[in-house]
């Protein structure tokens, strides 16, 4: 397979960078870094507002909506550097995964409606996918909407809502019809969060933050208007949104520099009298992490190549999706590992001397919100599911 660039892709990749050193500076990274006192919502907007007015926020979208119209090297390049840099990706709720449904399937009056405020980040969105019965079984789902003339009236329950807290809309799948197969009677709705009757409760994560949410319906009215496609078809426009997300959950650049800064710390971690980067044991395991995470990126690269002669990620998805979780959680692993015992203390115990590290808190956090990365968007072992079937044929 060739990989190499032409020269307008190599100057494209040079406007990128040009841009990223420029425009994301310290002030940016330090209001999107999650500390205590940032406004998370207005800080990552008001990044993607920068992206907007350069045109390049939604690099997937197609170009009649506002999309860049870039080759999939370019979008390849483009993510690339991203993860290379440092920068956090877009908010995906919105430009990634509702948005794709809403031009692909939706009427020219939703796509006139919802897209032009997606793209310039005035609204937020969230996912009501999972349910307390229905995670990586989201056929199981039960929350309902029953027609009532010009309205559908929801009711139930969603969790895991990453961001609910800050959304104006969330797109949900709701059980419109029952008695047949499970994965039919499910349809797609887009339902304002300002609408009486939603109630959204925090869920602290065992980092000790607050980014999901229980969401609950009770006789909530929904405008028919806001039904994408047809009733009971919603397992359909779900399949291929989710198919897009766990293609971006493979993540190689942002494991690159993962993996390069574990390199760096390592080399300057010293124990039992020499640096940990010549520890044996510990040279094993990041050795293994590079070779899993080179053959990651060349699949991700077979992946890119399909997509750019104008194919659809299938289940190739699912498999980014499994090694792109895990060799991060690995990294995490490694972290933690070298941060040794002050990665188990929470900040607030010790001060900053005796932390010892000043990576000790940010390596325990990842590790332990990681854990959830081989579970949220479909689990891993859903996932092995859907390749046995879908390419081994069993």
């Amino acid at each position: 397979m060739d990989i190499k660039f032409s020269a307008k892709d190599i100057a494209f990749r040079g406007e990128v960078r040009e841009f990223f050193a420029t425009e994301y500076d310290a002030t940016v990274a330090a209001q999107l870094s999650g500390s205590p006192g940032t406004d998370y919502k207005s800080a990552i907007v008001s990044w993607q507002k920068k992206l907007y007015a350069k045109g390049w926020i939604a690099p997937g979208w197609p170009k009649e909506y506002g999309g860049t119209d870039w080759s999939a090297t370019q979008k390849f390049i483009y993510e690339t550097e991203r993860g290379l840099a440092g920068i956090p990706d877009v908010v995906p709720f919105g430009l990634k995964m509702v948005a794709p449904v809403i031009y692909t399937f939706g009427t020219e009056e939703q796509k006139a409606r919802f897209l032009p405020s997606i793209l310039n980040s005035d609204d937020w969105w969230c996912q009501g996918y999972s349910e307390p019965g229905a995670g990586s079984d989201l056929a199981a789902l039960s929350t309902s909407a029953d027609y009532a003339g010009d309205n559908y009236i929801v009711n139930g329950r969603k969790i895991w809502t990453t961001f609910a807290q800050y959304a104006d809309w969330i797109f949900c799948l709701v059980r419109t019809s029952k008695g047949i197969r499970r994965q039919e009677g499910i349809s797609f709705l887009l339902i304002d969060m300002k609408t009486p009757g939603i109630t959204v409760k925090p869920i602290v994560t065992i980092d000790g933050k607050h980014s999901l949410n229980e969401v609950l319906f009770e006789d909530v009215s929904v405008p028919t208007e806001n039904l994408i496609g047809e009733q009971d078809k919603g397992w359909t426009y779900a399949k291929a949104l989710l198919a897009h997300e766990r293609t971006g959950m493979a993540e190689v650049a942002d494991s690159k520099r993962m993996l390069e800064g574990l390199k760096q710390r390592a080399a300057a971690e010293i124990n039992g009298g020499k640096p940990m980067i010549e520890d044996p044991v510990f040279q094993m395991r990041m050795s293994d992490i590079e070779m899993e995470l080179m053959a990651l990126e060349y699949t991700e690269l077979r992946v890119f190549a399909s997509m750019a002669a104008g194919g659809m990620p299938g289940p190739e998805s699912s498999l980014l999706k499994i090694k792109g979780t895990e060799i991060s959680q690995a990294i995490h692993e490694l972290q933690l590992q070298l941060a040794a015992n002050y990665g188990g203390a929470l900040p607030s115990e010790l001060s900053s001397d005796e932390l010892g590290h000043d990576f000790a808190a940010e390596a325990r956090g990842k590790y332990m919100y990681g854990r959830a990365a081989t579970i949220y968007g479909g689990s891993n072992e859903v996932q092995r599911n859907v390749i046995a079937k879908a390419v081994l044929g069993l």
